[in-house]
């Protein structure tokens, strides 16, 4: 008999009796399988431990899963669980394990986790479907395993309902596969947990454990990754870097802010930044190499090499094409700088004149007074202090000659008053 949409813990699987059909007794249950490579959801699998060893048992041949697991065939031509690669195993891989809940944008352990049974119509009659729907991260799913087979049943149940439940649903939730080689294998990626706020990224890394954090970046995409590594720790940021090798590091790197990049070599040793430099692209490299020369805590060491500046002869016109055409952080194109043949700074135009100007107005004509900028020397406390005087977004950095070398962001400045505390 099957119940439509009926929940079962995977507690009450493990250890179900296996009959074949004749109704004799041809194991119990000891894992569910999922095969994440075609389903992310749906068992593919029971493994039987039966007198013969751990078998196989195909989910397509369970018959009914009431009153234990009843199959259409018989132990014999269930095929032996070598090393069941390939499959995601429910207590193995998932039970006690941390996971990472996309919804609420946090790390969990999974104490239970919630199957639907459901019923497929197939020529030769009905069939269960066994789905997972969620994981249970709260004490209901503790107690039920710890509890389970103590008490009696009906007991057991009368003390669950007065838990509250507490389900992450299974779409929520991203997995953490710490083996490369199984990572591979399962195909699990961590596409929902892209989908986040890059800082929301980094508090949940920092709350991982250091092999944990490695598996995170090394599945997400380069872009993803370097946003969320700029927003996290820097104790964090060098462990996370220490862990991947060259080549994945330097991919990561690149993609970063260069101010930024630049921060986190100057955290690693010699070795590892010149194995991490070697692997980049030459123009991010050399933008890096020439960021590492300038000494910390000052505003050439803070600035970022990702602005736009534009000859001060250019239109609101030339502004909006170098814009399409611009690379680098959203953040970064807030103000546009004008300089003039020898690269000085002569004015700077935040992105609102812009949009309300029309194709061909001078960008001189747009420039904002007084036009502030730092100096390649100033220190951090200077900088601060301009940025909360005049309420600035960007503030360019200019050397004694009043060439333009970059700029400072209003987020490396919060990051820089952070550590301070």
């Amino acid at each position: 008999m099957l119940y439509a949409m009926t929940t079962l813990a995977l507690s009450e699987v493990l250890g179900a009796p296996v009959y074949d059909p004749s109704g004799a007794a041809g194991g119990r249950v000891r894992e569910v399988a999922l095969a994440p490579g075609e389903d992310r959801a749906r068992v593919a699998a029971l493994i039987v431990k039966t007198k013969n060893g751990n078998r196989v048992l195909p989910f397509t041949v369970v018959g009914t899963i009431n009153g234990g697991i009843r199959t259409t065939t018989s132990a014999g031509q269930w095929a032996e669980a070598d090393g069941t690669e390939g499959f995601f195993l429910l207590e193995r891989d998932l039970l006690d394990q941390q996971v990472i809940d996309i919804n609420g944008r946090k790390v969990v352990r999974v104490n239970d986790v919630d199957l639907n049974v459901d019923a497929v119509k197939e020529a030769q009659g009905a069939r269960p479907v066994l789905r997972v729907s969620g994981v249970d991260v709260g004490a209901r799913g503790a107690v039920r395993r710890l509890l389970r087979g103590v008490v009696p049943v009906a007991a057991l149940r009368l003390l669950l309902r007065k838990i509250p439940q507490r389900t992450i649903p299974w779409d929520f939730v991203d997995l953490i596969e710490t083996d490369p080689a199984r990572r591979v294998k399962l195909k699990i990626s961590h596409d929902r947990l892209a989908g986040l706020h890059p800082a929301d990224i980094a508090d949940i890394v920092e709350n991982l454990a250091p092999n944990e954090r490695e598996a995170v970046f090394e599945t997400l995409n380069e872009e993803v990754a370097a946003e969320a590594l700029e927003e996290v720790a820097p104790k964090v940021q060098k462990s996370i870097v220490e862990s991947l090798d060259s080549e994945r590091a330097a991919d990561i790197v690149e993609e970063m802010d260069p101010g930024a990049a630049a921060d986190l070599l100057g955290d690693l040793n010699e070795e590892q930044t010149e194995q991490i430099l070697v692997q980049m692209e030459p123009e991010e490299r050399q933008e890096v190499i020439d960021l590492l020369e300038h000494k910390e805590k000052t505003a050439a060491g803070r600035m970022t090499t990702d602005f736009l500046a534009l000859p001060e002869r250019a239109t609101v016109e030339d502004a909006v094409d170098s814009m399409c055409e611009f690379e680098g952080g959203v953040e970064a194109v807030s103000t546009i700088y004008l300089v003039d043949g020898e690269g000085k700074l002569v004015g700077e135009v935040p992105l609102p004149k812009i949009v309300l100007a029309e194709p061909q107005t001078p960008m001189r004509s747009l420039t904002q007074l007084p036009l502030v900028r730092a100096y390649e020397g100033m220190g951090d406390n200077a900088v601060a202090e301009l940025f909360d005087k005049y309420n600035l977004l960007m503030l360019p950095v200019v050397d004694k000659q009043d060439k333009l070398m970059g700029v400072i962001t209003a987020d490396s400045v919060i990051n820089m008053l952070r550590a301070k505390l």
